[in-house]
């Protein structure tokens, strides 16, 4: 089998908020390599900079020093249009909150990405991929708190993202409507190729991933890769 190109690179990607004693060490020189269209779940407590290291990865953010590599371009050092251009091009976010315009339908707040993806796909494939194709004409308040989340999805992928970070998705949910929530993010990146970075706090999300990051005090701590992914239906909540 032909090795798996790499999606992302990181070498010494510190973060440092503040200065002198107050300074604030998110980030300390995290080494790190992700395949393309892998499926990855970070694991770590609050404050170990899990969300840091995903705001830098989606062009959010910039690493105070180290490298960052996105299909072998330099990232670390590029411009403020630069990065627009590579989140305008190539990410698709999914937040803990929905974000979804309320007087907007389904369809409608997916449509909104397309407008300004190069390339993307009809606003109704994408709410089909997610289980939502029956839904695309109801208003946000007509929908479950599950089924906001899968649009959000649905409005992610819509753009065809080259990667998909998820940070929370399912923290405001309850474990059967989570569970849709990470079929929806299983199936999307199995349809799209998408590489997905998926941050919880939820220790049996990590069975449905390729790979286990944890993390700790800024630092990657440990990897596991998992022999196959278990279905999301099947993991222990």
């Amino acid at each position: 089998m032909a090795a798996s190109k790499t999606c992302f690179q990181t070498r010494g990607l510190t973060k440092v908020y503040g200065e002198g004693e107050a300074a604030v060490h998110a980030l300390r020189g995290v080494d790190l390599e992700i395949a393309e269209g892998e499926l990855v779940v970070l694991l770590g407590p609050s404050g170990s900079g899990k969300s840091t290291l995903l705001n830098i990865l989606g062009g959010l953010d910039k690493a105070s020093a180290g490298e960052f590599r996105f299909r072998g371009d330099a990232l670390h050092d590029a411009s403020t249009g630069q990065l627009t251009r590579y989140r305008r091009d190539h990410v698709g976010f999914v937040f803990q909150f929905y974000n979804l315009m309320p007087s907007l339908t389904a369809e409608e707040n997916v449509d909104l990405v397309t407008e300004i993806a190069p390339a993307p796909m009809p606003s109704r494939e994408a709410l089909e991929i997610v289980g939502l194709g029956d839904r695309a004409h109801h208003f946000p308040a007509q929908l479950s708190g599950g089924e906001q989340q899968r649009v959000a999805i649905a409005r992610a992928i819509a753009k065809r993202p080259n990667v998909l970070l998820c940070d929370e998705p399912t923290g405001a949910l309850d474990s059967a409507t989570g569970i849709r929530v990470l079929r929806a993010l299983l199936d999307a990146n199995e349809r799209t190729g998408a590489t997905t970075l998926i941050i919880t706090h939820n220790a049996g999300v990590a069975d449905m991933a390729d790979r286990v990051l944890f993390f700790r005090d800024g630092d990657l701590r440990e990897e596991r890769r998992n022999a196959s992914r278990t279905p999301p239906e099947a993991l222990q909540w």
